[in-house]
């Protein structure tokens, strides 16, 4: 469900099933702690920044729509917070505005841009920018680039001009690459990131969008196939909504309490009605062993009784059974709506 992908999601699961014998666990509370183990060690590694020179430079690469320039903006803001000078490169030439929203975004965060006319040279753009940033002291450049899709090679072959204009100017500076993904991409984000890798050489993602529905478990696979790690994750619109990447946090979200709706909706076996608990600093993961368990022992009681009860009496149970579902399910979402409001997330 959080579209982590079978190659990968088989080796997880290999992997656990190792443990667990090795270990000898049998409480499944246990075996999801496990679980999530696994998976923190697959993401784990990578996820810093390195901005050691001065300057640095970070080119920030995707198709269009993922959100680059927003991604830009909130980097910028987060280094000027640090107290570090930054250049912006407006090397999106292409798109329409995409200067302009750069140069809002510029003045939000405090940051210096150096830009051109819409449609001139991409790499002539981040040439000047370096040339600027080394004139004025900066300590961090970020160059946005124009949406390109993964398989368009003379849209490639002008991000691999850009990153030699970066090599020559900058020989001895930390460089980062920075893919950005949308986390509703699914499993075509392997073919992005692969294709990317190979002609700019990725050295970590940005995944966007993950207030809404998306897990983005497909890092997973990316992270597992081509090694590349995970820098920083996006959960809103706000200025301050981009934050590093924390692979434990990220594992528990994957087992939140919306990845059970699906177990609560079997036609037969009603969900144990849950009290009302207090709503938690953060989603709570929920133990889905648990109420498997439960939802088995209800099925098998009702078995042993079915014989003693008439039919129109097994309709009612399963009419009342279905509205409780039914009345689980708007408790939820009003829950997911509190929350939405409380930290100011996407409700879609």
């Amino acid at each position: 469900m959080g579209d982590v992908g079978m190659y990968t999601a088989e080796k997880i699961c290999d992997e656990l099933k190792k443990r667990v014998k090795e270990q000898g666990i049998t409480d499944p509370s246990e075996i999801r702690g496990l679980l999530e183990e696994v998976i923190t060690e697959i993401l784990s590694g990578g996820q810093e920044l390195d901005l050691s020179t001065k300057p640095s430079i970070i080119l920030v690469i995707g198709v269009n729509g993922v959100g680059k320039t927003t991604t830009i903006g909130k980097l910028a803001a987060r280094f000027t917070r640090e107290g570090k000078r930054v250049t912006l490169a407006a090397a999106d030439t292409f798109r329409a505005a995409a200067i302009d929203q750069l140069e809002i975004w510029a003045e939000r965060s405090g940051a210096d841009i150096i830009k051109q006319g819409e449609g001139s040279d991409p790499a002539a753009v981040v040439f000047d920018a370096i040339s600027s940033a080394k004139a004025r002291g900066s300590d961090v450049i970020i160059a946005d680039t124009a949406g390109r899709l993964h398989n368009k090679k003379n849209l490639m072959a002008e991000l691999a001009k850009i990153n030699r204009i970066i090599d020559r100017e900058l020989p001895d500076s930390t460089k980062e690459v920075l893919l950005v993904l949308d986390a509703t991409t699914g499993q075509n984000a392997v073919n992005q990131t692969k294709e990317f890798k190979n002609a700019a050489g990725i050295t970590g993602i940005v995944l966007t969008k993950l207030d809404g529905t998306a897990k983005g478990g497909v890092v997973l696979a990316i992270k597992e196939e081509l090694d590349v790690p995970v820098k920083f994750i996006g959960v809103g619109e706000q200025i301050d909504d981009l934050q590093p990447f924390d692979p434990e946090e990220f594992a528990k979200a994957l087992f939140s309490d919306e990845s059970t709706d699906a177990v609560q909706e079997e036609p037969e076996a009603a969900a144990p009605a849950q009290p009302a608990t207090e709503e938690p600093e953060r989603p709570a993961t929920a133990d889905i062993w648990a109420q498997i368990d439960a939802e088995n022992e209800a099925e098998r009681q009702n078995q042993l009784t079915a014989d003693e009860k008439s039919e129109e009496e097994l309709e009612r149970e399963k009419e009342q059974a279905k509205l409780e579902r039914q009345k689980e399910r708007e408790r939820r979402a009003e829950e997911r709506r509190e929350r939405a409001k409380k930290y100011n997330w996407s409700t879609e």
